[in-house]
């Protein structure tokens, strides 16, 4: 399975993934949403930041997913993965703000990055504003 993950710009993940400080890309949500159930092991995130293109693929190593989370449960996952989820000590309580009413957590352990001749998709049929698609081959989006 190929999955792409759009990244907010403004948060500089995917530098941080460039330079190996985020091995783990996570995604809370308030439901079930895309990934969840739907990324393992083997598959391969495509990642670009909102309206770029796609720079960067990596392989999942492995999934976690954490479901009927609470404000506690936010601050034990941040504070057993929050670096390698590329969040500075310093960070946590702005990150802990965001995702602390958050109910569902997916955590997506990162291997083999390789930088890629950027290239657009399209998204059509995801939702404009889809912050990640889960595809069968990323050949059937590729502009």
């Amino acid at each position: 399975m190929h999955h792409v993950a759009v990244m907010k710009k403004s948060w500089g993940f995917l530098e941080k993934i460039a330079r190996g400080e985020k091995t783990i890309e996570s995604r809370w949500y308030q439901t079930k949403r895309i990934p969840w159930g739907r990324v393992a092991a083997g598959d391969v995130i495509y990642f670009k930041n909102s309206g770029n293109p796609i720079v960067f693929t990596a392989t999942v190593a492995k999934v976690l997913q954490f479901a009927g989370i609470n404000p506690q449960k936010v601050k034990a996952i941040l504070a057993k993965y929050g670096k390698q989820d590329g969040i500075k000590r310093a960070e946590f309580p702005k990150f802990y703000r965001l995702f602390k009413n958050k109910r569902y957590c997916i955590l997506i352990f990162l291997r083999t990055l390789e930088r890629v001749a950027p290239f657009h998709i399209d998204k059509t049929g995801f939702g404009a504003m889809s912050a990640w698609v889960s595809i069968e081959d990323i050949r059937s989006i590729k502009v």
